[in-house]
């Protein structure tokens, strides 16, 4: 006798055959996960034998075999004209008896448990018993429909979702990976609703989908149904949280952004499948606030660790909060099938070899780089215009795109964040794109040569004309041995967790000016003087700021995401952090800034560095800087962050600044810091044991200490030809400062531009005894093989 209904409470992953992947991981997590604390709504589920029953009910799958057969799934003009027939004939094909009465009665079970038996509204979702396996990717092609009440309306929306088994993309997807498509059946669930119309819900990764990072999970959020997320339709908040510190009951949350959320997924009065959901404006007041609470998604993120711990692999996880009782719950879970496939051993790095001038921005996926002519889309039905090799540009994607998305170079869409269609596509197909760029349909012309470029960090680019660029390959597992430590120079935290993947003994220099830059953009008073300031200057702060509980919680706590998303990256080694550096001529560029900072003729030795932090004018500043570090290695337990002080020019006043981080709880010993000096001013070298009795150790700064050796300006042209790391009086204070650190068993290593720029300056280095180098990021590879190779020689 054949089963036509199983619930999910009985159904577990040994039942995939018959309820397929995304039923089978529901009934998974209610059966296994619930005392844990993770809440999947209830439902059922109907079989696959009882759909390959409707399916053989009068001929229908002799019909839809003879519709299909040779049918050319590149033809995307044929294929939407076979697939609207054989979808229709699917609809108003009728259920077969006995599947329809035990649908019935199942719903009519359902509905009397209830504790809202006349309101509670149902999700109809479809699940393909090939779906959601670890080496397929048939998540979206099928259709899900939401807030369906009535059991006509779920019997309709039942059909509805068999008849998804043809969507356009479904039979593509198909016939392209070789899948019969006798063999692949449908269960649809019946799942109640979660009211995350009224509250958030969004998508979670427990594996960076960038760059295959795996101690963070990745946590998008927005306003409203999460199928506005998973569709494109919205940019969302999206956040970061180390697994690490969750497992230590740590403050976890490496990053937070703020997502446009201008529109929302709600219900509508109607409950039939097309018809019961719809798109509202967001509130303007709302939309520059996060859409979830930190302890919210704290609990996200650990219900994230306990299912991925279950399954044993990463997952990709559907969420939502119910704006009714407020509670979180977990609408699907899948396997993730892109990122946590790729080589762990060989890594791609693509490089562009030159600018142009910037067209549109937006989010960048896939880390990779694409050129070609840009083929605007405004709809499905344009498809038969795109040819193999356009720049694909659209407003958003969805999956009856997936024909033609194989053969783009790149992809650019209005709307979208890192978890929406075309993100994932973008991710399975290997190719790049540039998501919620805001206005690419209307900046972007058809024909246009244009150059996608994701190698840049999280935002994408794309440039006008097609420029060169080159792809290049490392193997990690055959890297040899290196004399010395190799570490990188770290400008921003968007790119840490895909540099990490690069051989490395840390970070020798995190500049925390850039942070504060690219993650602040406001000048350090100005947030500590808010109510004093202009109104039209106030605005301009409160527009940033919205997100956060006061102004000065959105400086330390941003300094605390960026620093935290460093440490994770390359924990346990160790991340040296340089305390700001901003010169005043730079600190006025920051919103406010010119209310404060000085006018100097030269700023490049003026009021930075120690002498600035200790002023009477900026040490209120400094110590939001102090705290941000402090929670990060006491808090939140990166212990791997040391602190570095740049441009010290006197011993008094590099003691002042040591007992200064003191005071703000940043002690040298304790809790295992280390405070390193930037030797950078030639009274650093000449002086060294003097300054080495407050620190541990020097960081040399060659940029500097070449400018201040030589007397020239290295901003500025006329003299440029002159600047040279390699001259002998530079190498002389090198080598005072390497052989007084050895000395006194102190740390020494070098973070200037000279080793990245020339390999020789390396070797000379390694000669001298330096503990560590620090490189651009570009330069690693190369350098570390050059000095391998002079150490085996010299063996």
């Amino acid at each position: 006798m054949v089963t036509n209904i199983l619930w999910f409470d009985q159904i577990g992953m040994a039942d995939l055959p018959q309820v397929g992947g995304k039923n089978a991981s529901l009934g998974e997590m209610i059966s296994n996960l619930a005392e844990l604390g993770v809440r999947v709504p209830g439902g059922f589920a109907t079989t696959a034998d009882a759909y390959r029953r409707f399916l053989a009910h009068d001929g229908l799958r002799e019909r839809i075999r003879d519709a299909i057969a040779g049918l050319d799934a590149d033809d995307v003009t044929r294929l939407a004209l076979v697939g609207t027939e054989i979808r229709g004939w699917i609809i108003e094909h009728p259920l077969p008896g006995d599947l329809e009465r035990d649908i019935r009665d199942a719903y009519d079970q359902l509905v009397a448990k209830d504790a809202e038996p006349d309101r509670v509204t149902w999700a109809v979702r479809s699940s393909a018993t090939a779906e959601d396996l670890p080496d397929a990717s048939f998540a979206g092609q099928q259709e899900t429909f939401l807030n369906i009440g009535g059991i006509e309306n779920v019997l309709t929306a039942i059909r509805s979702v068999y008849a998804s088994l043809y969507n356009d993309r479904a039979i593509a997807y198909r016939v392209h990976h070789g899948f019969d498509h006798d063999e692949v059946a449908l269960s649809a669930g019946v799942q109640r609703m979660v009211r995350s119309d009224i509250g958030s819900s969004g998508v979670m990764f427990t594996i960076d989908t960038e760059s295959g990072f795996d101690d963070a999970v990745f946590v998008t959020s927005s306003y409203g149904l999460g199928e506005a997320v998973v569709q494109g339709a919205v940019n969302p908040d999206e956040f970061y949280v180390s697994k690490p510190a969750l497992r230590a009951g740590r403050p976890a949350i490496l990053k937070r952004s703020v997502g446009e959320k201008a529109i929302a997924m709600r219900y509508t009065d109607s409950r039939e499948a097309g018809a019961s959901t719809a798109f509202v404006d967001v509130p303007v007041a709302d939309r520059p606030l996060f859409s979830i609470t930190d302890t919210e998604l704290t609990e996200l993120a650990r219900h994230a660790l306990v299912i991925e711990e279950h399954y044993g692999r990463p997952m990709d996880i559907e969420w939502g909060k119910d704006g009714v009782d407020g509670r979180l719950y977990i609408l699907q879970a899948r396997p993730e099938t892109v990122v946590s496939r790729a080589s762990s051993t060989v890594m791609r790095r693509f490089r562009l070899q030159e600018k142009g001038p910037v067209a549109v921005e937006g989010r960048a996926i896939g880390q990779r780089i694409g050129a070609g002519p840009v083929r605007v889309l405004r709809d499905a039905t344009q498809m038969s215009e795109f040819q193999t090799g356009d720049v694909l540009v659209a407003d958003m994607t969805d999956p009856d795109w997936e024909p033609i998305m194989k053969r783009a170079s790149a992809i650019v869409t209005n709307r979208g964040g890192r978890t929406c269609h075309a993100a994932i596509i973008a991710r399975e197909l290997g190719i790049p794109a540039v998501v919620g760029t805001g206005g690419a349909t209307r900046v972007l012309t058809d024909g246009q040569p244009v150059t996608v470029s994701c190698a840049e960090g999280d935002t994408g680019v794309v440039y006008e004309g097609i420029l060169p660029f080159a792809e290049e390959e490392t193997a990690l597992d055959s890297m040899p041995e290196a004399p010395v430590k190799i570490m990188m120079n770290v400008g921003t935290p968007d790119q840490a967790f895909s540099f990490s993947r690069l051989p490395h003994r840390g970070v020798g220099l995190a500049r925390l000016e850039f942070i504060i830059n690219r993650q602040i953009g406001i000048h350090p008073r100005a947030l500590l003087e808010h109510d004093a300031l202009p109104d039209d200057l106030r605005r301009q702060v409160d527009a940033r700021i919205a997100a956060y509980p006061s102004p000065r919680d959105y400086f330390v706590q941003r300094v605390a995401e960026g620093v935290s998303m460093l440490a994770a990256a390359f924990a346990p080694e160790p991340v040296i952090v340089r305390m700001s550096d901003f010169k005043s001529n730079e600190y006025a560029n920051l919103i406010g800034g010119e209310r404060y900072e000085p006018h100097e003729e030269n700023p490049m030795i003026g009021y930075r560095g120690a002498s600035r932090y200790i002023s009477p004018d900026f040490r209120e500043c400094f110590e939001m800087e102090c705290e941000a570090l402090k929670f990060v290695r006491d808090e939140m337990g990166f212990t791997n962050v040391q602190v570095m002080v740049p441009f010290v020019r006197t011993v008094a006043e590099g003691q002042a600044v040591v007992e200064l981080l003191a005071e703000n709880g940043l002690r040298r010993g304790e809790n295992g810091l280390k405070v390193v000096m930037m030797c950078e001013v030639p009274t650093n070298a000449l002086l060294a044991d003097d300054y080495l009795e407050h620190f541990d150790g020097f960081s040399i700064g060659s940029n500097d200490m070449t400018q201040l050796t030589l007397g020239l300006d290295r901003d500025s042209a006329l003299v440029a030809d002159t600047f040279d790391e390699r001259d002998p009086a530079v190498l002389k204070l090198l080598s005072m400062a390497i052989e007084a650190c050895r000395r006194q068993g102190k740390y020494v290593g070098i973070c200037g531009q000279g080793p990245s720029d020339h390999p020789e300056l390396a070797e000379w280095l390694v000669e001298q005894g330096i503990e560590s180098v620090s490189l651009n990021p570009d330069t690693v590879v190369e350098t570390w093989l050059r000095l391998a190779r002079l150490q085996s020689v010299e063996a």
